[in-house]
């Protein structure tokens, strides 16, 4: 990487080192941002299956009694 910095630099581009830097950074926080969206769809369908599986365990006890 310290060769690529200077190369950019001895030409003289450092707006596009700025842009590339930056672009860098956001793609690294979407893919973060996108692993946290990920694991929280998995910890709510675990609740929602947990949840119909109680709605299926009383329904069942409801029906013992009647």
């Amino acid at each position: 990487m310290d060769e690529i910095t200077r190369t950019v630099l001895e030409k003289g581009d450092l707006a596009h080192l700025a842009l590339f830097l930056w672009a860098s950074g956001a793609s690294a926080a979407a893919l973060l941002l996108l692993r946290e969206v990920a694991a929280a769809n998995r910890r709510f369908n675990t609740f929602v299956t947990e949840i119909a599986h109680l709605n299926r365990l009383f329904s069942a006890s409801s029906k013992d009694r009647d």
